[in-house]
Formats: C-alpha cells, structure tokens, sequence
C-alpha cells in the first residue's frame, strides 16, 4: 500500500511528516509520487494564518470530489495544528475525512495504517472510522534518524531536524499556537544525543534543533541527566560532537580538508528563539563553541514597545537591542534573521515607523515579513482598532522595499571573504553545479569540481548573483 502527503506550514511540520512517513515505512508502506497513486493521502496542516488554512480547505474539496467521483479508493486524513484546532468538527463540513489527527495524536496514526491493512474495503468509505480506532495516546516525540533522505542532491540527505520540544507557553496575543500545540513538553536529553549521533552515522552534517520556542528547553529529573535547560543542552550537545561520539571521529569544525570528509554532524542551527528566553549563559555557550553556526533566528515581530506590549511580547525594544547588542559582541561574524508583524490591531503610523527604525538599526540579514491575521481563539481577535488591508499592505511593502535593501547591502559586502560552506545538493539550474550554505545561512553555488557532495569545503565568494553567491575554491 502507498502513501502521499502534503505538508504546510513551518520546520516542525516537515519534522512530523518525515517522522509520520518513517511509521509507514516501518509497516511495509510505499510513498507515492502523486496523491493519484496513494491509498492514504494526509495533508499535515498549519494554523498560524487564516490564508493557510483555506489552502487547505480548497485541497480537502479537490480530493472531497475526486471520492464523490468514485474513481478510485483512498484514505483521507487530515493532520496537524488545523486538525487540533477545529478537530472532528471538520467532518461536518468535509464529510470525505476519514480520520483528522491532531498534534498531539500523532501516535495514532500506526494504528489507523493497521486499520486499513486489516480491511482494505473500508479505505475511502469516509465512515467515521477514528472513531473505532484506539484512545488517545500522551504525546510523544517521534525519532528521525531511522529514515535519512537518500537521494542523490537532495538537501535533505545532509541537513535534518531534530525536534527537542513540543507546544508553548507564551500566548503573545496574535498567535493561535499555543492553542494547537498545547502547552511546553521537552524532551530527554538522552534521546536528543542518542538521535544526533545516529543521524551522524547515517551521513547527515548539519541538524536544527527545533520547538515552537527553543530557548525555553527544560528537563527536569529525569533519565539521569538531572536539570538541564537549553544551555546546558547545548553545553551536552557540543561535548558530544567535538568528542567525536557521534562517528568516532573526533573532526573539529575548524578543520575543513579538501571535500574528502563526509561524515559526521558538524553544525548545529536552532529554530524559533524568543528573545526573552535568549540568555546570556546561552550566547556564551555558542561562542565557546564552534559546533554552533554564526547565524541566529531571533524573532521580534515589532519595533514599538506600546504594541510589543499589546502583543505579549514580554520584551522591550531596548532590552530587545541590548541582546542583539550582546550577542554581536560576543559571537564574531553573527548574521541575525527574524520575523515581522505589521498592521496589529491599534498600529498607528508612529508605531509603524518605529519597525522601520529598529531594522535600520538591527539589519537583518533577512526576515519573514507579514501583515497581522486575526485568528478566531487568539486575545487579539477582539482588540478594536483593526487595520484596513490597504494599509496593511503598504506598510508590508515598506518594509519588505527596506529588507530587500538591508540583504542586498549585507551580502555585497561578503565579496571576497573566504568561508566554509556545506555542500547540500545539485543545483537544479545546472547540473554541473552545487549548492551549499554558509554557517551564516547564505546560499553559495560553486562547480561540481570543486566540492563533493556533503562535505564542507572552504571557498571564497567571489561574485552575487540575486541573493546567491558563486564561489572559487
């Protein structure tokens, strides 16, 4: 039996699918080319904006009438926040869902596959059948490292997540996530160590750790390890890679050679940090550590403290510019990234201006840049003072017009600089050249002569082409 799914939303969607695919695998099942070939298709799902989700709900009417149609059988399932969120109401308006599993019921799905193995006739009956599948389960963290994408070029084959949390307990005003994810579960360190030096072995170089709000990691008492919170983890993750545990190596990240050496994780990314949980015990663990690519995803979302306020932030803007200020002048060669949020309920134009001023001050090497949502469930939906969409989207453009310039000055001035670069795939442009990234996250493309595949090479950027590099050895 076959297996196809689309996935939407952020890097932890595309962790839980990859680690959804791993179950089917592991009972035997075949992942599809297309959904016209699958016998289950599952769309995992994404919450943050309401534009997601009616993506997702034109999807659900496209395979709603392929069913009606009758052409063929399928399993419909419906996964992740936008399942968790609405749940089996979902069915009253799609009555073609077979199954709709939230985020914190993945482990049903073994069950649901084993469903349809034992009677195959009831695949695409849209019958209700969850409803006879087993209680829900607690949530658990599902491993990566069985599955390592092994396609020649493919990115994947080098770089992986690694998920080290699950939910969050922030809810800044906006977001609907805390809603969906529920609230903050970590993980063993144990099993975060023991998954990373399983996914050395199989090939992978560089993994992100990864949690709705990464920074506020912490594990209690448990499996031997006693208290550790994120810089501790980092402090254990580190140990364990310049020791050489995950491959037997021991390479410094310092010691790039000529492209020949293919094994073992050598960098280390995380995703989303906030600002209020980026402690200064942690930017001194980074710096100490090589392990820890120069590039940080420090989300601030807005420049003025009145709406910062109003959004639950739980920061200031100069608190906010003294941890950039801090984390610059501890951490040599740091390129910074974030997300911005314009048009929050109440903005005014000097409220608006205020972000502008905070990125010229900041420069971001480059940010996800969008215009306030109102999410039904969220504190924000009912604040008065709702932004016309006309004017939320000149000030997306504004600051959009101001990102492009920021990036585009930040990568000219790289010119010349020699760096090291991890060799992620074939381009797909041309095929007698790679793509790589920098530990600054800047894209490079360099002749296949000049690099293998997986390796870390060291090259100098020699000219830009858009926002990629081309590199000489």
């Amino acid at each position: 039996m076959r297996f196809f799914f689309e996935t939407y939303g952020c890097q932890m969607n595309i962790a839980e699918s990859a680690s959804l695919a791993i179950a089917a695998r592991e009972r035997g099942w075949d992942e599809a080319e297309s959904a016209d070939e699958a016998d289950v298709v599952l769309l995992n799902t994404c919450s943050v904006r309401e534009t997601a989700e009616q993506r997702v709900r034109g999807r659900l009417a496209h395979y709603a009438s392929q069913k009606k149609k009758g052409k063929r059988s399928f399993s419909l399932i419906l996964a992740g926040c936008m399942a968790e969120r609405l749940g089996e109401n979902l069915k009253k308006d799609f009555p073609a869902l077979d199954f709709v599993i939230g985020t914190t019921d993945r482990s049903l799905f073994p069950f649901i596959l084993e469903s349809l193995e034992h009677d195959a006739e009831k695949a695409g009956a849209g019958d209700s059948a969850s409803s006879n599948i087993i209680e829900k389960h607690k949530f658990s963290f599902s491993s990566l490292h069985h599955d390592v994408a092994s396609k020649e070029g493919g990115a994947s084959s080098f770089r992986s997540f690694v998920p080290i949390m699950h939910g969050c307990n922030n809810f800044c005003t906006y977001c609907i996530v805390p809603y969906v994810r529920g609230r903050e579960i970590s993980r063993n360190p144990n099993e975060i160590l023991e998954e990373i030096r399983v996914l050395g072995e199989r090939g992978v170089r560089e993994i992100t750790l990864l949690g709705q709000n990464v920074n506020s990691y912490l594990w209690e008492g448990k499996g031997g390890k006693g208290k550790v919170d994120f810089p501790s983890l980092l402090e254990l993750i580190a140990e364990n890679l310049s020791a050489g545990n995950n491959t037997g190596s021991g390479i410094a990240v310092s010691e790039v050679g000529d492209g020949s050496d293919t094994t073992g994780v050598r960098w280390v990314r995380f995703l989303s940090s906030h600002p209020k949980d980026f402690s200064p015990r942690t930017i001194k663990v980074i710096a100490e550590n090589s392990v820890f690519c120069r590039h940080i995803h420090l989300c601030v979302q807005h420049g003025s403290n009145r709406v910062l306020s109003a959004m639950n932030r739980q920061y200031t803007r100069e608190q906010y510019m003294a941890l950039v200020s801090n984390l610059r002048s501890s951490i040599d060669d740091l390129s910074l990234s974030t997300d911005i949020l314009v048009g929050f309920p109440g903005e005014t134009e000097e409220d608006f201006e205020e972000i502008l001023f905070l990125m010229e001050e900041v420069k971001f090497l480059y940010s996800y840049m969008y215009h306030y949502n109102p999410r039904e469930g969220t504190s924000a939906f009912s604040l008065p003072g709702r932004i016309s969409a006309e004017v939320k989207r000149e000030r997306l453009s504004k600051v959009i017009s101001l990102q492009k310039r920021h990036t585009v000055e930040q990568l000219k001035s790289r010119i010349g600089k020699e760096v090291t670069v991890l060799i992620e795939g074939i381009s797909r442009k041309n095929a007698d050249e790679l793509i790589g990234r920098t530990e600054r996250d800047e894209m490079v493309v360099v002749s296949r002569k000049a690099a293998s595949l997986g390796s870390f090479v060291r090259l100098r950027l020699s000219s830009l082409r858009g926002n990629t590099f081309r590199c000489n050895g």
